[in-house]
Formats: structure tokens, sequence, C-alpha cells
């Protein structure tokens, strides 16, 4: 069974940094897409970060050069890396894993998700 379970949500202040995990298990992490995704109150949900399995990542324009996604797939992790935290960054952050090498922030690509661990960044 697929499992990815997020950590390390929380309350912050407008330009402080905080470290998302996800900790995957069931499938051969090495062999997968895995992506952040985040839905701010009352919106839709949209990427912020993919690492395909041969190392590319892409991000959504919103986080680039603030936002660094890393994977350890001996660990089966994935982390996010976010600095310089705005207001706008606040969502429901999501882990998501796709079997393919695609690099994309396509949601409805994604088959397996987190339950997803809150960000708040206060201004």
């Amino acid at each position: 069974e697929v499992q990815l379970v997020e950590s390390g949500g929380g309350l912050v202040q407008a330009g402080e940094s905080l470290v998302l995990s996800c900790t995957a298990s069931g499938f051969d992490f090495g062999d997968y897409a895995m992506a952040w995704f985040r839905q701010p109150p009352g919106q839709e949900r949209t990427g912020v970060a993919n690492s395909a399995f041969t190392g590319t990542t892409i991000y959504a324009d919103s986080v680039k050069g603030r936002f660094t996604i890393s994977r350890d797939n001996v660990k089966k992790t994935l982390d996010l890396e976010m600095n310089s935290l705005k207001p706008e960054d606040t969502a429901i952050y999501y882990c998501a894993a796709r079997p393919s090498d695609a690099c994309d922030l396509s949601s409805s690509r994604f088959p397996y998700w987190g339950q997803g661990t809150q960000v708040t960044v206060s201004a």
C-alpha cells in the first residue's frame, strides 16, 4: 500500500523559513516522480515543485528562487525547503507520487497523495 506522510508544517512569520518532509512507503520510490502541491484556503490545489527520479526539478514561478525540492531515494524521503516565506504561501501542502519520470505540475497525473500539512505565514 502506497503511503505518503507529510510533516514539518507550522506557523511562521513572513521572511522566515520552514522545511517540509514527506516519508514514503509501499512503492519503489526511486522509480517515481515526486512533487509538492498546495491548496490555499478557498482556492484550488496547484503545483509547487516536482522532482523526477532522474533528478530533474521544476518549480512554480511563484516559488522559484525561494523553495528547493530534494529527495533521498535511499531514505525514501522528499523535502521542500521554503525560504523567504510570504503570507500568500499559506496553504495546506501535499506530497504526491507518480509512477513516471515525467516532470510536470499537473495534479491530475499524480495518483498518490499524502494527507497534507498546514503552513501558515503571518504578515
